[in-house]
């Protein structure tokens, strides 16, 4: 699961949304409580019977077999709730549904970046006295990740998962080059011409997959630059760093080392046909069970210093639940207490979003994990401009693939993109 894909609000939700917070209040009764306890309203289970809370969520198939297995050990843990794990497709698009509806879940898993979104719709509730009652230090969380549960001063969840895209490499064909790992720019492209094969103009074996143009904010920051202004007015990667971004591509394609669509259907690292990928933890897996022999570093330093991109997940509670103490229980069990996101990432593979935690000798003293939590202290998330995902998939990403392609040089692509992409910004504010 790749916690970059961006779930777009449509037209008819986001509406339906915006009309709900026009009228004020929670939409189904809740809201914040005068009496200083629960924020939402509900009450704490009581009786001998525990309190159900729903848990929603995307993942499913294997991946919810582990948020099952998760909630299970919550579960087990104490005696007042009972989750219960239910995945829906399109969560987000499915709340607000449900927010329409009066029927909400009382806890949600989802991309950290859909929080800004979905707030300023009255479709989720605050924790901010939940935090202060429980004297939750949110000094514990990646500041970077936390800062995406944020919105306007109030806090809207707790970041849950983090992970980046870091360097993967063939162990066996930098051995057999007589190569180490590549720690700049230069290094790279040295390395990845080394490890390219061609048969005359054929390319047998890619030396770096230079495939995903949606990583060109990471490249960037590598270069110095923003993808926006301080203000987020407009963008400003059509400068000297952008430039020098695309000037790289382009001495990585002049030599050889990648071909657009080189390696398309099937696992191009794991056939060996790449040599070097950047690529996040939710490829571990896939690797080991392919028994693939690799390694994985920090991404290169670039001109203007180390870059990389942090994503992930975090736990948010829909306004009007109706066992919202019990969502912040579970919400609070998973995300505080360092060992249960170790045990969530030795069933699942995902880094937590707990400083201690992700600091855990699991992760630390394991070759394949050392290296994301390395790069976790200079990740930096998404901007949180309006109209940001569509500056980058509707303006940027298109015009960086013509690029690629050859249809178009650099200075146009990065116009292009500028003058499009400004106008997009223009249309949010």
């Amino acid at each position: 699961m790749r916690s970059l894909t961006r779930t777009a609000l449509t037209a008819t939700t986001l509406a339906v949304a915006l009309a709900l917070a026009a009228c004020g209040g929670s939409p189904t009764g809740g809201g914040t409580s005068t009496d200083g306890g629960d924020p939402t309203g509900s009450a704490p289970a009581g009786g001998d019977a525990p309190q159900e809370v729903t848990f929603w969520g995307s993942w499913s198939g294997a991946q919810a077999e582990q948020l099952d297995k998760q909630a299970a050990a919550f579960n087990a843990s104490q005696d007042r709730y009972v989750v219960t794990y239910v995945p829906q497709e399109l969560v987000e698009e499915k709340l607000l549904t449900a927010v329409a509806g009066g029927s909400v879940p009382d806890i949600v898993l989802w991309d950290r970046y859909q929080t800004s979104l979905y707030a300023q719709t009255n479709a989720l509730a605050p924790i901010d006295d939940f935090i202060e009652s429980s004297d939750v230090d949110l000094d514990q969380f990646y500041e970077q990740a936390l800062s995406e549960m944020i919105v306007d001063g109030e806090t809207y969840g707790l970041p849950l998962l983090v992970d980046n895209r870091s360097l993967f490499y063939a162990t066996d064909a930098l051995a057999e080059a007589g190569l180490e790992p590549p720690t700049t720019w230069d290094e790279l492209r040295s390395v990845a011409e080394a490890l390219t094969i061609r048969s005359g103009n054929r390319l047998e074996r890619s030396g770096f997959a230079l495939n995903d143009p949606g990583l060109f904010n990471v490249w960037l920051t590598q270069a110095g630059g923003s993808m926006y202004t301080e203000d987020g007015s407009a963008t400003a990667f059509n400068g000297p760093e952008g430039l020098e971004v695309l000037d790289f591509w382009s001495s990585l394609l002049d030599a050889g080392v990648y071909e657009v669509g080189f390696g398309e259907g099937v696992d191009a690292f794991a056939e060996g046909i790449v040599t070097m990928k950047y690529d996040g933890p939710w490829a571990l897996a896939d690797l080991d069970a392919a028994d693939v022999e690799y390694g994985i570093v920090p991404p290169p330093t670039g001109p203007g210093g180390q870059g990389a991109g942090m994503g992930g997940f975090g736990l948010v509670i829909p306004n009007g639940a109706k066992s919202a103490e019990g969502a912040w229980e579970f919400m609070k069990w998973w995300t505080t207490q360092p060992e249960n996101g170790v045990e969530f990432a030795k069933i699942s593979g995902w880094i937590p979003a707990n400083i201690e935690a992700a600091n855990d000798p699991y992760f630390t003293e394991n070759e394949s994990y050392a290296a994301f939590i390395e790069t976790m202290s200079f990740a930096k998330v998404r901007s949180r401009t309006p109209g940001a995902s569509d500056v980058e998939g509707k303006a940027l990403i298109p015009a960086l693939e013509r690029f690629l392609s050859g249809e178009i040089d650099a200075e146009t692509a990065l116009a292009d993109a500028q003058r499009l992409g400004d106008q997009i910004l223009a249309d949010n504010r």
